[in-house]
């Protein structure tokens, strides 16, 4: 993966088979590393996810039970199948003789075994907690340890080492709580009450983070797996080809295009890089895009998925119920930033294939809209259907479980249609199978994660260590702005003011921590450390909650394409045979609208819409400063505006985009001012000539 060959030909691009994208999807996707069960473990590991799959597609049409007994009984029986599907140390073969039972190592079994038993403890004497909270019973005690522990190890080898170290971390942080240092000193806690604390009550592994995940983004998982399975996915793709592909560059305009669909019902940067990236990198490449920006281009766009609406990952679920707000507002806010994203991604790609004279694909190479819509309309049904209920008011869990159910009928209708009708129902029901068993396997992980970070937002409520880390980088912040302000107080901006420049670094601040942390463990799990972290942080400078979460999110997200560990930039290298290093430092640079447009609505909330104080104004204010802003900032590091730029120009572009994406009329204009004369310099020469012409 270390060569880069920036000059291919036709005949050196292929696209990849089936097995090779997979075997490309488990190096840089560690939740997707499943090891090869044997007989009869097969067969029993599919049931059980199967079933999973069936109890949650009938609670979320026919009511949920009590939320300790369902999140228990979610997490009992995702442990025993982590077990079943993760090796120790990444390694996919089964044991053999009397160690090994059915190939299974003993260790695994006795870990899975003690999984669901700890997990459904609580359930199991749910009725007595009132009784047993603050005072809990040496097997409580037990019990909690033995689900911690197991814990760590489940999220270890599904995940990898960096989620499991913050967690004992903390866990240590609260039991040596007297020997910190300076502010961060507590009185520290016993082993007893921490595990009650983490085990018996609903502030740690019980709580929100494991709530949501049982309740709502299990069943949008499933959904996403089984709008898949009937070609929502290729869809997609095909529709993106036809729109766009006809364009300069076009495979990477369809790249981008694609991404942002298929975001829609996928909350996976890697998995979204390697499905729409098997077409189109090899495509970019083919018409002459150099492999590492290919990759970065499908890496960017791929990443925007998680903050693209109605999905979103797990974090709008989690947002409904940390914000108490209704999914619709979630989702609403989403719009804009999402835009921003996608068209930084989309400016750039166009202005690197006219810097490079790139063509767009002809009428032979893309399939026709009309064609496509008409062979594939029916699959678009369930999307309707679940954005239709999610609008109607209804809750998000009814919206999935009837989006899941007209999965369910078109898969029917096609394969009834294609084979007739008891060849149709046999292939309906092994797709509902394997579709059920898909959608199962691909929660274990983010399950076991929420699990596990429960026990961090614990350890935070427990020890109120949030408050004293939101103390410390507010006193750094403020101590930067004060002398800063000092330097530049002759500057005409609203942003020179001492509250202004502390907010803006404490911005910055949390934006370097939330990458620092996305960088080791997912965007979800990296989502709720930091909103228990950060939010108070934020708000303590005023900023609303709704603002404080999605700035947190959205820089969690960034991780996926920020070197060092650029996972979705890595998979996209390994698709196209680039520089892994260089195809995530292009994918940083292509993704500046994302990191760029939080800092914007942080300044000036109006961008979300659905803020406190909302004003066309300020909205039409901010939004135009953004777009002008990322389009001249595309400009400086393509180094084409509307022809080649010099050297000097590009630093007046960076300068002039700054300005303009501060939410700030003056600077706006000062902006605006410094593009002008560039923009004139180029238009001129051919204006002149078509009017000669």
């Amino acid at each position: 993966m270390t060569e880069d060959r920036s000059k291919p030909g036709m005949d050196d691009v292929r696209e990849l088979s089936a097995d090779e994208l997979q075997a490309i999807e488990e190096e840089f996707d560690p939740e997707l590393r499943f090891r090869v069960l044997v007989w009869p473990l097969t067969l029993i590991s599919a049931a059980i996810l199967f079933l999973l799959s069936c109890y949650h597609f009938y609670t979320a049409g026919f009511g949920i039970p009590q939320a300790t007994v369902h999140r228990g009984f979610h997490l009992g029986v995702t442990l025993l199948v982590v077990f079943l599907s993760f090796a120790a140390f990444g390694r996919k073969e089964m044991g053999h003789g009397w160690r090994s039972p059915f190939g299974l190592p003993l260790l695994d079994w006795g870990l899975a075994i003690a999984g669901i038993v700890s997990a459904l403890y609580v359930p199991w004497i749910y009725s007595e907690l009132a009784f047993r909270v603050g005072n809990p019973l040496p097997i409580d005690v037990a019990m909690g340890t033995i689900l911690i522990v197991v814990l760590l190890e489940a999220v270890r080898r599904s995940m990898g080492w960096p989620l499991p170290v913050i967690a004992i971390l903390f866990i240590a942080y609260a039991y040596f709580g007297k020997s910190m240092p300076g502010i961060l000193v507590h009185p520290g806690a016993s082993w007893s009450n921490i595990v009650n604390h983490l085990y018996l009550t609903s502030q740690g592994i019980y709580g929100t983070a494991l709530g949501v995940i049982a309740t709502y983004v299990f069943h949008f998982v499933l959904f996403g797996v089984m709008a898949t399975r009937i070609g929502l996915g290729q869809l997609f793709i095909d529709i993106a080809s036809a729109l766009a592909g006809r364009y300069a560059g076009g495979p990477a305009k369809v790249s981008v295009l694609s991404s942002a669909l298929l975001g829609s019902i996928s909350g996976s940067s890697i998995a979204n890089t390697v499905t729409t990236g098997a077409l189109t990198i090899p495509a970019m490449i083919r018409i002459g895009y150099p492999r590492h920006f290919a990759a970065a281009v499908e890496a960017a766009a791929s990443t925007g998925g998680q903050i693209t609406p109605p999905v979103m990952g797990a974090v709008a679920f989690l947002m409904i119920e940390y914000l108490g707000v209704p999914l619709t507002t979630i989702l609403t806010a989403a719009l804009v930033p999402a835009f921003m994203h996608f068209f930084g991604v989309l400016v750039q790609v166009h202005l690197e294939a006219r810097r490079l004279g790139l063509r767009g694909l002809s009428a032979a190479e893309l399939p026709n809209a009309w064609k496509v819509l008409k062979a594939g309309w029916l699959s678009v049904v369930p999307l309707v259907i679940l954005v239709a209920v999610l609008l109607s008011g209804r809750t998000p869990f009814a919206a999935a479980f009837w989006s899941i159910s007209a999965c369910i009928v078109v898969l029917a209708i096609q394969q009834i249609s294609a084979g007739g009708l008891m060849d149709g129902l046999k292939g309906t029901a092994h797709g509902i199978w394997e579709g059920f068993i898909l959608g199962a396997k691909q929660s274990l992980s983010v399950t076991a994660a929420a699990a596990l970070v429960g026990v961090v937002i614990g350890v935070v409520t427990l020890t109120g260590v949030g408050f004293k880390i939101a103390y410390m980088v507010t006193s750094i912040a403020q101590g930067w702005a004060t002398s800063l302000h000092e330097t530049l107080a002759f500057l005409p901006f609203e942003l020179m003011t001492v509250p202004s420049l502390t907010l803006l670094f404490t911005l910055i601040l949390t934006a370097i921590v939330c990458i620092l942390m996305g960088c080791g463990i997912p965007t979800t799990a990296n989502y709720i450390i930091m909103v228990a972290v950060a939010a108070p942080i934020l708000g303590m400078l005023g900023v609303e909650q709704m603002v404080a979460h999605y700035f947190v999110f959205y820089y969690g997200v960034l991780a996926d394409v920020t070197p060092p560990v650029a996972m979705a930039a890595y998979a996209g290298a390994g698709i196209a045979g680039a520089n892994a290093f260089k195809a995530g430092n292009t994918a940083f640079r292509l993704s500046m609208g994302k990191a760029l447009v939080p800092f914007v609505f942080a300044f000036q909330p109006a961008l979300l819409i659905v803020t406190d104080g909302f004003t066309w104004q300020a909205f039409a204010l901010a939004f135009s400063g953004a777009t002008l802003g990322i389009w001249i900032l595309a400009s400086a590091v393509s180094s084409w505006l509307f022809a080649p730029l010099y050297w000097f120009e590009r630093l007046v572009l960076v300068l002039a985009a700054l300005l303009l994406v501060a939410p700030d009329l003056t600077a706006s204009v000062i902006g605006l001012l410094l593009v002008v004369p560039i923009a004139l310099r180029q238009l001129l020469p051919k204006w002149r000539g078509g009017a000669a012409a």
